[in-house]
C-alpha cells in the first residue's frame, strides 16, 4: 500500500471518544449515551467479539452480594492482597457499586448462578470472604452487551468504528482533545476530535514471552499489547504500580487459566507431587504466586489441579464450563495428550509477566471517577490501576467513566483545531514501516523484545539485570523504527511492538526505582528481598516529562476508609518527584508521505442468502414477527440461525417464538432453543403468556427440552408445585433433577423426600442437598434413609445436609459413627454435618478426625470444630471445648495448608490460643 498524506484523512468528532470495545469500553459507551452524549467507539477488531470478555467468563471473582459479604470486608481483603498499597476510594467503588452492576447486567440478560430459592449462589474460593459468583452462560456475555449496544435508543447516540486503531491521544493545553489512528483493513488515516477520551484497551498481555515461545499464546488476550498504557504515557498521564506484575497460575503447556475459581467450589484443589495442599496464603495474590513458584521449583514439584477424585457427574459439569465458556480449545488440548479429568490431574505452572489492574495492581492512575491526571482523559478496566478489579470492576469503572465523561457534552465539536504537530508524529509512527518494507519483520523483532523481557525483567529481579533491560529497550527503539511492513495489518502489528517496548521500559525502570520486595512474586527483588514500609509505603507513579524523559513520583497512600490492622499508613504528605534517569532520544517525526489509499475490502459473501439476510436483520433491531418466518425454513441451519438471532436481539415475544422452536423436528434446533431460553431467562417476563407457551413443551419427547423448560419455569417463578411433582416420575434423570430443584424452590420437603430412593445417584444426591437447603427438621427421616444409602456420594451428601437441619439426635450419632466409614467422602460429609451438633456428641469424634489420613476429612473437621468454638466462645471450665482449642492448636502444624489455615482462623474467631 502507499502512504496516505496527512491531509487525506477521515475526520470524526464526538462528545465522548471510547477507545476499546471490550468490557469497560462497551459499558462506558452505553452509559455515556444514556447521559445524552454523542459517543464514538473505536475498536481495532470488531466490537461484537473483541476484548478479553469475548473469550468467555466463567464467573465474577469479586461479587459483593448483600448478606454474603460487605463492602468493608472486600476493601480490607484487597488491601491485604496488595500489601497495603491501595487507594481504597477506588476499590470501594467496586465494592459498593458492584451489586447494582450485577443487577443491571441481569436486566440486560446476563445470567448469574442462583440457588433454588432465587438467591445468588456465591461461592467461597479463598479462605476469607465469599465473593465468587458463577456465570453458567458466561460465554455469551459479550453477545448480550453487543445486543444492548445495538438497541435503537443507544445506537442513535453511539457510532461504532470497527477496525480503527488509535495510536496516540491528542492533547491541547494539557487536556485530552481527541485521538489519531488508522483503519487496520484499508490503512486509511483517521483523526478524532472529542470532548473527552476514555481509554479501555485492557491489560498489556503481550509483555512477557510464554514458555511455549508463541507470540500470541499468552495468558491474557493477545490483542491487548499495552496500547492504552503507551497512549496514556505519551499523553502525559501518570501510571502507577508498573513494577507490580501480573503472574497467574495456568495449565502447563497450554497457557490457559487452570480455573481454580471454577474447579475449587466443585471440590477440586491444588496439590504438589506428594498430594498435599501447600498454599498458606488466604488470597490469590503475589504472595500466593510466590508459594506456587517455590513449590514448582522444589523437590515437591510439579504441582497439579486435582480433579480425579471427583465423581463423573461433577467432572462432566466441569467440562461443560471449562471446555466451552472459559477456553473452547481446552478439551482439545487434553484430548490430544490422551488425558481425561477422570484419569489425570492437570499439571499447573505460572504464566509470563504482564501488566494488569484487574488481576494485579498496575495501570493508569485514576481516581474514584476513573479520571486520569490529564483533564478530559479517563481510563477503565484492566488498563486502570484499581487493584484486583476483575470483570465487575471493569464494568463499574466503565460506567463511572462514561457518566463523568458525558459531562463534556458538546465540547468535541466546539474545541479548537487539533494539534497538527502531534498528528504528524502519529502519522510517522503508523506508516514508517512502509518506507522500508524489506526491513526486519515484526514477528522477529517482537520475539527478540519479549525474550529480553523474560531474561532481564521477569522476577526474581536484580539491579544488574534491570540495568541491562533498560539499556536494551532503549537500543531497540531504533530496531523497532526499522521494522518493515506492506499491509495495514502489518502496520497494526508494528505499532503494537512499539507499545510493548514502551511498557517494557516502564516495567524495567519502575522495578529499578522501587528498592524493596513487595507483592510476593509480582515484585521480587532478589538483591533487596525485604519489604521496606518506612521508605516504600507509597504508590510509585511514573509520567513522561515535556522533554521526553520518564520521571517518577512517590504518592502517599491516602488514609484508609476501612482500617486494616496489618498496615499503618504514613501521615499525609506531598508527592515526592524522584530524580529521573537519562531519557532516550525521541524518534524524529516527519518524512516523505504518499497520497495513495487502498479501497476498503468488500464484505465476504456467505454460502446461504437466508443466513446473510438474518445477519443483516440482526443489525436493525427487528420485531419478533420479522424473525419467526425463518423458523419455518426447510434448512435446519437457517432455523438455528433464526434462534441465534432471536437470542441476540431478544425482541418482545421472544419466549413464544423460542417455545415454538422447542417443537422443531431437528434436534439441533430444539437444543439451540432450549439453550437460548436458559440464556435469556433474566430478560423474559414472568407472565402467564410465557408460562403457557413454555408449559406446552413439557410434553415434548425430547428430555433435554423438558429439563430446560422446568429450569426456566423455576427461575421465572412460574412453575407450580404440582408440575414439578409430576416431573419426578419422568423417565429421564435430567428432568427429575430439575423437578427436585423446582420443589426445593417451593420448600416442598415432603415431596422432595419421595425421591430419596430414586434410581439415579445424581437425583438422590440432589435430594439430600435439597433437604438440607430447605432445613425442615421433619426431613430427618428421609435423610436417615439417605445416610444408609448404598452409594458413597449419596451418603456423603446426606451427612453433610444434616447440618442444615441442626444435626439432631439420633442423626448426630449416625454422623459420628460415619467418621469411621471406609470412604473418605463419607467421612468428610459426616465431619461437616456435625458442625451444629451438641459438643458432648460431636467434639470428641471431630478431634479424632483431625488424625484422619485424608486431607479433606481433616479440613472438614477443623471447620466444624471452629464453629463449635465460635458458637460457645469457649465457656471457662468446659473440658470438651478446651480439648477442641488444644486440638485446633495442634492442627496449625498439619502438613496440609488448608488444614493449617482454617485452624488458625478458627482459633482467631474463637478468641483463644492453642498450644505453642
Amino acid at each position: 500500500m502507499e502512504i496516505p498524506s496527512m491531509a487525506e484523512r477521515r475526520e470524526l468528532s464526538c462528545d465522548v471518544l471510547v477507545v476499546g470495545g471490550g468490557t469497560a469500553g462497551t459499558m462506558a459507551a452505553i452509559t455515556a449515551a444514556e447521559h445524552g452524549a454523542s459517543v464514538l467507539l473505536l475498536e481495532k477488531a470488531h466490537v461484537r467479539h473483541s476484548g478479553a470478555l469475548a473469550m468467555g467468563m466463567d464467573g465474577v471473582n469479586n461479587a459483593v452480594i448483600p448478606g454474603k459479604a460487605t463492602p468493608e470486608d472486600y476493601v480490607a481483603e484487597i488491601t491485604r492482597a496488595n500489601d497495603g498499597i491501595v487507594n481504597q476510594a477506588t476499590v470501594r467503588q467496586t465494592a459498593t457499586r458492584g451489586f447494582a452492576m450485577v443487577k443491571r447486567l441481569e436486566r440486560y440478560g446476563v445470567k448469574f448462578e442462583k440457588d433454588e430459592h432465587g438467591e445468588y449462589a456465591v461461592r467461597r474460593v479463598h479462605r476469607s470472604g465469599a465473593y465468587v459468583l458463577p456465570m453458567p452462560e458466561g460465554k455469551d456475555v459479550k453477545k448480550v452487551l453487543y445486543r444492548v449496544l445495538r438497541q435503537r435508543s443507544i445506537r442513535e447516540k453511539v457510532q461504532i468504528e470497527n477496525r480503527v486503531m488509535p495510536v496516540r491521544v491528542l492533547t491541547s493545553g494539557g487536556r485530552a482533545v481527541g485521538a489519531v489512528g488508522f483503519d487496520t483493513r484499508t490503512g486509511e488515516f483517521v483523526t478524532v476530535k472529542a470532548g473527552a477520551v476514555i481509554l479501555a484497551t485492557g491489560a498489556c498481555g503481550r509483555l512477557g514471552l510464554p514458555a511455549s515461545g508463541y507470540l500470541y499464546g499468552t495468558y491474557e488476550n493477545p490483542t491487548n499489547a499495552g496500547d492504552g498504557h503507551a497512549m496514556a504515557y505519551h499523553a502525559g498521564a501518570e501510571l502507577s504500580g508498573i513494577e507490580c506484575f501480573q503472574i497467574n497460575p495456568l495449565i502447563k503447556d497450554y497457557n490457559g487459566p487452570a480455573c481454580a475459581y471454577v474447579a475449587n467450589p466443585f471440590g477440586g484443589y491444588q496439590v504438589n507431587a506428594e498430594g498435599t495442599r501447600f498454599v498458606d496464603c488466604d488470597y490469590w495474590s503475589g504472595q500466593m504466586m510466590s508459594e506456587v513458584k517455590r513449590e514448582i521449583d522444589s523437590a515437591r514439584g510439579p504441582i497439579y489441579l486435582k480433579l480425579t477424585h471427583l465423581p463423573d457427574e461433577t467432572l462432566s459439569a466441569l467440562e461443560g464450563i471449562l471446555h466451552t465458556t472459559e477456553r473452547p480449545t481446552r478439551g482439545t488440548f487434553h484430548s490430544g495428550r490422551g488425558h481425561d479429568y477422570r484419569t489425570h490431574d492437570v499439571e499447573m505452572h505460572i504464566s509470563e509477566i504482564g501488566l494488569c489492574g484487574g488481576h494485579s495492581a498496575s495501570g493508569v492512575w485514576v481516581d474514584e471517577n476513573a479520571r486520569t491526571t490529564v483533564p478530559g482523559l479517563y481510563a477503565a478496566g484492566d488498563l486502570a490501576c484499581v487493584p484486583h478489579n476483575y470483570m465487575i470492576g471493569a464494568f463499574v469503572f466503565g460506567d463511572l467513566a462514561g457518566a463523568h465523561a458525558a459531562t463534556h457534552h458538546g465540547a468535541g465539536r466546539d474545541a479548537a483545531p487539533l494539534p497538527e504537530h502531534q498528528i504528524a508524529m502519529a502519522h510517522e509512527l503508523i506508516y514508517r514501516p512502509l518506507r522500508h518494507p524489506d526491513g526486519p519483520p515484526q514477528p522477529q523483532v517482537e520475539y527478540k523484545l519479549r525474550r529480553f523481557v523474560n531474561d532481564y525483567v521477569a522476577p526474581p529481579k536484580t539491579r544488574a539485570k534491570l540495568d541491562i533491560a533498560v539499556e536494551t529497550f532503549t537500543r531497540m527503539e531504533a530496531e523497532i523504527a526499522a521494522m518493515g511492513a506492506r499491509t495495514p495489518h502489518e502496520l497494526m502489528r508494528c505499532a503494537e511492538v512499539s507499545f510493548i517496548r514502551d511498557c517494557a521500559e516502564m516495567a524495567a525502570r519502575s522495578s529499578l526505582t522501587r528498592t524493596e520486595s513487595r507483592w510476593g512474586l509480582y515484585h521480587d527483588r532478589a538483591d533487596l528481598p525485604e519489604r521496606d514500609d518506612a521508605s516504600w509505603m507509597y504508590h510509585l507513579n511514573l509520567r513522561r516529562r515535556d522533554d521526553g524523559a520518564m520521571e517518577f513520583v512517590k504518592r502517599p497512600v491516602a488514609p484508609y476508609l476501612v482500617p486494616v490492622e496489618e498496615f499503618t499508613v504514613p501521615p499525609a504528605g506531598e508527592p515526592v518527584v524522584l530524580v529521573p534517569p537519562a531519557a532516550p532520544a525521541p524518534v524524529a517525526a516527519g518524512g516523505p508521505a504518499g497520497n495513495g489509499r487502498d479501497a476498503r475490502p468488500a464484505m465476504a459473501i456467505g454460502r446461504s442468502p437466508r443466513l446473510l439476510e438474518l445477519q443483516r436483520l440482526a443489525e436493525t433491531e427487528p420485531p419478533v414477527e420479522a424473525i419467526t418466518p425463518y423458523l419455518d425454513d426447510p434448512d435446519p441451519k437457517v432455523r438455528r440461525a433464526a434462534v441465534a438471532t432471536l437470542t441476540e436481539v431478544a425482541p418482545d415475544g421472544v419466549a413464544g417464538a423460542l417455545a415454538v422452536a422447542l417443537a422443531d423436528g431437528h434436534g439441533s434446533v430444539r437444543h439451540a432453543a432450549a439453550t437460548a431460553l436458559r440464556e435469556l431467562v433474566e430478560v423474559l417476563p414472568p407472565t402467564r403468556e410465557v408460562q403457557g407457551a413454555l408449559s406446552g413443551a413439557l410434553a415434548s419427547q425430547d428430555a433435554q427440552v423438558r429439563a430446560a423448560v422446568l429450569d426456566v419455569l423455576r427461575a421465572l417463578r412460574l412453575g407450580l408445585p404440582e408440575v414439578f411433582r409430576d416431573a419426578l416420575l419422568d423417565p429421564d434423570h435430567r428432568v427429575r433433577l430439575q423437578a427436585v430443584r423446582g420443589l426445593v424452590s417451593h420448600d416442598a420437603a415432603g415431596v422432595v423426600a419421595r425421591a430419596a430412593r430414586d434410581a439415579s445417584r445424581e437425583v438422590r444426591v440432589a435430594v439430600a442437598h435439597g433437604l438440607g437447603t430447605i432445613g425442615e427438621p421433619a426431613a430427618g427421616d428421609a435423610l436417615a434413609t439417605l445416610v444408609r444409602d448404598g452409594d458413597d456420594l449419596v451418603r456423603a451428601a446426606a451427612l453433610e445436609s444434616l447440618a442444615g437441619i441442626g444435626c439432631p439426635p439420633p442423626l448426630d450419632a449416625l454422623a459420628a459413627d460415619a467418621l469411621h466409614d471406609p470412604a473418605w467422602q463419607v467421612r468428610a460429609g459426616a465431619a461437616r454435618g456435625l458442625a451444629p451438633a451438641a459438643p458432648e456428641i460431636a467434639a470428641g469424634p471431630l478431634v479424632k478426625a483431625l488424625d484422619d489420613p485424608h486431607l479433606d476429612v481433616r479440613k472438614a473437621a477443623v471447620i466444624s470444630l471452629s464453629d463449635h468454638l465460635r458458637s460457645a466462645r469457649l465457656l471457662h471450665g468446659d473440658s470438651a471445648l478446651s480439648e477442641v482449642a488444644d486440638a485446633l492448636g495442634r492442627a496449625r502444624t498439619d502438613p496440609d495448608a488448608d488444614v493449617r489455615a482454617y485452624a488458625r482462623r478458627g482459633l482467631a474467631a474463637g478468641a483463644v490460643s492453642g498450644p505453642g
